[in-house]
Order: C-alpha cells, then structure tokens, then sequence
C-alpha cells in the first residue's frame, strides 16, 4: 500500500511530499522542467553539471535487434541496480539481460534481451546520480518497507521519410513493475511523441507532450497504463530523434521465514 511519511516543512521534503501525494492520488504525475530541475539541485547543487555530456551519451547507443517488427528505429542501452528500502543509497548490479512476460510486452516480451551496458562514464556522472536519487526519494519513500530491483534504459527512437518511429511499439501497456519514470533528455528534429495515460480499464485519463529536457512523467505501473504515440519527422533533410531516459522501479519479493 502506498504511503506517504511525515517530513519537516524544509522546502526539498515539501516539494517531494507534492509529488509522492499526487502519484499516491493519481496514480501518476507530470513535472515540467524547470520543477525537475529545482527538485535534482535541492538534493545536490553540482547535480546537474555535466548535463551536456549525459545528453551527448545518447549518440553512441546500440541497434535495439529484438524487434518483432523488424523495425531499425529503435536504439538502447541498458543498466541493472539496486536500493535498499527506504534509501538513498543505489548501488549497480552485474550486467543482465532485460525480461518481460508476453503479458506486459506481446510484441518483444517472452525473452532475455541482452543490451549493452550503460557506459560507467554514464553512470558514474552527476546527472544519472541525482536523477537514480530522486527516483530513489520518490518511489523508495512510497513503498518505504520494500527493498528495490531498478533497470536503467536509454531510448533514442529515430524517424525518417521511409520509417516513423514508435516510442511503445508494444501499444498502450504496463512495464510488469511498480513505479516508471520517463524523462525527456532531448528532442530534434519530431513532431507527436505525445504520452497518455489510461487506466487498467483504458479509459483515457490524461495526455501531454514531454517537450523540454528535463521534462518528466512519473507513473504507479501497478494502477494505470501509458503509451507514446508515434513521433514524425520534420524536415525531410534531417533525420529525427527522440532521447528518453526510463528508469523502473520493481519491489524484491521478500524471502520467506523459515521456521527455527
């Protein structure tokens, strides 16, 4: 059961306590930029300062191969963690491969996807730090009593005249997790790519654009359902490109007690 704790009236624990109330009420929340921003410095000054580089490791990501569409539009790289309950504190596992179920992902699921790593270079930076952080404060401090299995992605789709490029190729879905955050890294050359939110019954629930860096959709994957509509390119000349950072949090099944 979601819960919110009690915290001082501290600026940083009263903008998080916002955010972890709408999400416990909604079931899902949008936070422009600028909020996004203020929110990872109140953590950290520095936490932003090598932001330029974490948007450029985005050029150097590997053909996603598992596409049942046999689609070329799709690049990725992916990385494995962990977080003790109710901590701040992440920590990066062995490398393994990404598994859904068929019941969350029928297009691609049902197999060990095996990507490349996040580079260290990515996750050793000051950006990917506070924003596992402040994934770690949000989603960690509404579930506080469970320990964390966390998986990093970063999506660049790509669009051009012959291709259109599908953030969800899987359609309107759930990740098989507990708690998703999507955050715009950066966007050139697109049109659409608008997420929606539906619930378990796919009644829409709400629609907007992640247009800014920084701009970010947190989602409860237990309660509601999300897609991405299909981005197009702009100027025929240039190829377009849209860079997502996707972390999900999935809440370790506790290991039985055995009798003395």
């Amino acid at each position: 059961m979601l819960q919110i704790p009690y915290r001082d009236d501290k600026q940083a624990y009263s903008d998080l306590e916002q955010v972890r109330a709408q999400i416990a009420q909604k079931n899902f929340c949008f936070i422009p930029a600028e909020r996004v921003k203020s929110l990872l410095q109140q953590q950290q000054a520095t936490a932003l300062q090598d932001w330029d580089a974490f948007q450029n490791s985005w050029s150097d990501l590997s053909l996603d191969t598992y596409m049942a569409d046999n689609g070329s539009y799709r690049k990725r790289r992916h990385a494995t963690l962990s977080a003790p309950a109710a901590s701040l504190e992440w920590q990066k596992e062995a490398h393994q491969p990404h598994y859904q179920s068929l019941n969350y992902n029928n297009l691609n699921g049902g197999i060990a996807r095996h990507y490349a790593p996040i580079s260290d270079a990515v996750m050793q930076s000051h950006s990917m730090n506070s924003l596992l952080t402040l994934a770690c404060n949000i989603f960690g401090q509404l579930m506080p009593e469970h320990d964390w299995h966390i998986e990093a992605h970063q999506f660049r789709i790509e669009a051009n005249a012959e291709e259109a490029g599908l953030p969800t190729p899987e359609g309107v879905h759930r990740d098989g997790v507990n708690f998703v955050m999507m955050l715009m890294v950066q966007r050139s050359n697109m049109v659409n790519g608008a997420t929606t939110i539906y619930d378990l019954n796919k009644n829409r629930l709400d629609q907007f654009v992640l247009t800014n860096p920084l701009d970010m959709a947190l989602v409860n994957d237990e309660q509601v359902l999300h897609g991405v509509t299909p981005i197009m390119q702009l100027d025929s000349d240039r190829l377009a490109s849209r860079d997502v950072l996707v972390i999900t949090f999935r809440r370790k099944a506790q290991s039985p007690i055995t009798p003395d």
